[in-house]
Order: structure tokens, then C-alpha cells, then sequence
């Protein structure tokens, strides 16, 4: 063997561009769960200067939910229409206008219109966030093979909760070192890099980047030519609703997402107020659950990918939810009635785990059964994960306010259970495409 050969075969194994096009994608997801809890951060140095009520400070996440709850579906045809690259560009301006709008407002009104324009923005901002996951899926759909979709969005979810973990630090930080509106402007910075860096190196497919290897195009084989339908119609929109796979999958997720709105947003509340821990201590044992989850995320993915590999991907997708689903359910029974606290700060965490395992699972099969068409189809599935919240909240919100915390839980076991069963009636290869008559 020459010495070149040699030194050809010990050097290191060049990085695809798709997972770097990756690396951006969980950027900007990262941006934006960044932006969009820092103002609940902030909220307890900007309510007494701006005279604001808890009440709406609600108001205004209610604001933000509603916009990115509505723009889910919207934004993933939108994304489809202009491609992942625009719309990835158009997205990020507009989330940075309105991160950067918000701290500037009280300097230019008061009262009823401030509030007023603080509802607009938070609004506005919702809207702009919206459509970066069901695009994401696009892009992913498009970059990578598919035993590999629940791998790379298992690892996106896993992104999303580490950032959730570091974001109250890092602006609780920011505030003591400036103030509250410093720290909202310096969120609004790396959104700006990250728009500047995609403009330069994002591409819609992996034949459209002068970077790519005739290595890597070969790796993605025939796939190397999908890309979202840009020709999407009512018609097919019409089709895609109604088709019974997606359906299922959405309230499946609905149901799902119930479970990470309990643990996600009540935790905290639910370990100070009924399990009597300190609020010093409840801070720090609230933090397990999402840490836990992003791990869950992450192993998830992984494993529903090699499941595929295994089992094929009809089964493959299906085993993770239908046996994580129901230990999840048991898990949330068992934290509520553990007669240790500390037991059930391991419940609810191993729960949390438990829930996010299927973050790959859901996402990989609406992009297998809508191929072409996924950033709808997730748009939808999205909106089902995100009603969730609107449902779930006034719920918890009533019964907590009871101090009849089990209420709550128990229906947190039953919507676990019903979303494992609605995997039943899900085939993920059985495709739009394929069955234009469908129902």
C-alpha cells in the first residue's frame, strides 16, 4: 500500500451535508423555543414595570399559542409552495422582528395600547413559528433515507427540550447582568446569524447543493430526487384531511400531547402545592422530567429507526407508541398516588421519558404515509398536538385550583391508553398517493 493509500484510509470520515443542513434545521427550532419562553421568564421583572396583571401575562402566551397553533397547517402548505429555503428565511425575519418589537414597545405606549400591541406581537411571533416544524419534516424527508425520519426527528426533539432546560437560566442570567429587555434582544441574535448562515448554505434537496459528493448522492439512491409537492392543490389538501391514517395519527398525537402539556407546564405547580416540597426545591426537582424527556426523545428515534430496519416499518413505527403509551398511563397513575414524594418526582419523570419516546414515531410515519406532501401532513399533526394544550390547560387549570390534582392524572392515564390504541388503525404504507378515493 503507497503511502497516499495509507493516509487515504486513516483519514477521518467527511461529515454529510445533510446532517449539517440537520444541525441548521435544530437551530432553528432552538431559536425559536428560545424566543418564545423567554417573555414568561422575563414576566416577573416586566409585570410590575408595565403594570401588567398575571391574568394577562396569560392573555399574551394565550396569544402566542393561538398563532402557532393556527399557522401549523397553513405554514406547512406555504412551505411546501416556496420551498423549505424561502420560507425557512421569511420565518426567521419575521420571528426576529417581533423578538426584537417587543422589548422597544413600552417606549412608544402605555395602558390599554400597550397591551393591546403586546398581544399583536405575541401573536405575529406564534404565527412565524408555526410552520418551522412541519418544513423541518419537509427538509428531512428530503435529506435523509427514510429508515432514518425517526432517528432525525427523535434528535430534534431532544434538541428542543435540552434548550427548554437552559432557557430559564440563561435569561434569568441576562436580566441580572442588563435588564428584561436587554435579555430579550439578545435572543433575538442568533436568529439573525442563523438566517444569514441558511440564505448561504440551506438547499431545498441534496442534487441542488454544490457541496454535496457524488458519495452522499449515491448513499440517498433514488431518494435523492424527493422534494415536497410545490403543486399542491385544494383538492389534494381536501384528500389529505380527510384521509384516515393522518386522522388517526392527529388525535392519537392530541391525545399524547395532553400528557407532555400536564407534565411540561404543571409539574413545578403539582410538586409545591401537592406534594408540599419547598419552592426552592420544587424548582430543582421540576427540572428532571424535561431532561428526561429530551433523553427519551433522542432514544426514542433511534430505536424506532432500527425497528424499521428489523420489523419493517409498518411495525416498526407501531411498537414504540403502543408500548411506551400505556407505561406512561401507568407511570402518571402511580405518581399520584405514590406515598413518597421523591417517587413521584421519578414517575413523572420516567413518564415524561416515556411520552417523548414517540416524538420519531409520530413525525416518520405522517411523512411516510403523505410522501411529497409532509409538511402538510405534519402541519396537521402539529395543530392536533397543539389543540392540546388549548383543551388540556382549562383542565388541569380547574381541578389543581380544586386541589383535586388526581382528576387531572387519571385523565392523563385514559388519553395515554386511547393513543396507544389509535396506533391500531394507523398503516403508514398505506400513502395519500396511493388512494386518492380514500376517506
Amino acid at each position: 500500500m503507497s503511502d497516499l493509500s495509507a493516509a487515504h484510509s486513516f483519514a477521518p470520515a467527511r461529515l454529510r451535508v445533510r446532517w449539517k443542513i440537520f444541525a441548521l434545521l435544530c437551530a432553528f427550532g432552538m431559536v425559536a423555543y428560545l424566543q418564545q419562553r423567554s417573555l414568561t421568564i422575563a414576566a416577573y421583572k416586566i409585570m410590575p414595570e408595565l403594570h401588567l396583571s398575571q391574568m394577562q401575562l396569560g392573555w399574551l402566551e394565550t396569544a402566542f399559542l393561538l398563532g402557532y397553533a393556527l399557522l401549523q397547517f397553513p405554514g406547512g402548505v406555504l412551505g411546501q409552495r416556496l420551498g423549505a429555503r424561502r420560507t425557512l428565511i421569511l420565518i426567521g425575519v419575521l420571528g426576529f422582528a417581533c423578538t426584537v418589537a417587543t422589548p422597544f414597545e413600552p417606549l412608544l405606549l402605555a395602558g390599554t395600547a400597550l397591551f393591546a400591541m403586546l398581544l399583536a406581537t405575541q401573536l405575529l411571533l406564534g404565527a412565524s413559528q408555526g410552520p418551522i416544524f412541519p418544513v423541518t419534516a419537509g427538509v428531512i424527508e428530503s435529506w435523509f433515507l427514510p429508515r432514518t425520519w425517526p432517528l432525525a426527528q427523535g434528535l430534534m426533539s431532544m434538541t428542543l427540550g435540552l434548550v427548554s432546560a437552559l432557557t430559564p437560566p440563561l435569561i434569568t442570567h441576562l436580566m441580572s447582568a442588563f435588564d428584561w429587555q436587554r435579555a430579550l434582544l439578545w435572543t433575538a441574535v442568533p436568529a439573525v446569524a442563523l438566517v444569514v448562515v441558511w440564505r448561504w448554505y440551506g438547499r431545498n434537496t441534496p442534487s441542488e447543493h454544490p457541496s454535496v459528493s457524488a458519495q452522499e448522492l449515491a448513499e440517498l439512491g433514488e431518494h435523492v430526487g424527493a422534494r415536497a409537492d410545490n403543486r399542491v392543490s385544494w383538492r389534494d389538501l381536501w384528500r389529505l384531511v380527510r384521509n384516515r391514517d393522518v386522522g388517526a395519527l392527529t388525535v392519537s398525537y392530541l391525545c399524547m400531547n395532553y400528557v407532555f402539556y400536564l407534565l411540561a407546564n404543571w409539574s413545578f405547580l403539582y410538586l409545591v402545592q401537592e406534594r408540599h416540597f419547598t419552592m426552592l426545591e420544587g424548582g430543582w426537582l421540576a427540572g428532571a422530567p424535561p431532561i428526561a424527556a429530551a433523553i427519551g426523545a433522542g432514544v426514542g428515534g433511534k430505536l424506532a429507526s432500527d425497528l424499521c430496519v428489523r420489523l419493517g416499518v409498518r411495525r416498526g413505527l407501531r411498537a414504540v407508541p403502543l408500548v411506551s403509551m400505556p407505561v406512561a398511563g401507568l407511570l402518571l397513575l402511580y405518581a399520584v398516588h405514590a406515598a413518597n414524594g421523591y417517587l413521584a418526582v421519578l414517575a413523572l419523570s420516567l413518564c415524561y421519558l416515556a411520552i417523548e419516546l414517540n416524538e420519531g414515531p409520530y413525525w416518520a410515519a405522517a411523512m411516510e404515509v403523505a410522501r411529497g406532501e409532509s409538511m402538510a401532513a405534519t402541519g396537521l399533526l402539529n395543530t392536533g398536538g397543539n389543540v392540546a394544550g388549548f383543551l388540556g390547560t382549562p383542565i388541569v387549570a380547574y381541578f389543581s385550583g380544586q386541589h383535586a390534582w388526581q382528576v387531572p392524572f387519571v385523565l392523563g392515564a385514559v388519553l395515554a391508553l386511547v393513543s396507544a390504541a389509535l396506533w391500531l388503525l394507523v398503516d403508514p404504507l398505506r400513502r395519500v398517493s396511493s388512494r386518492p378515493g380514500d376517506a
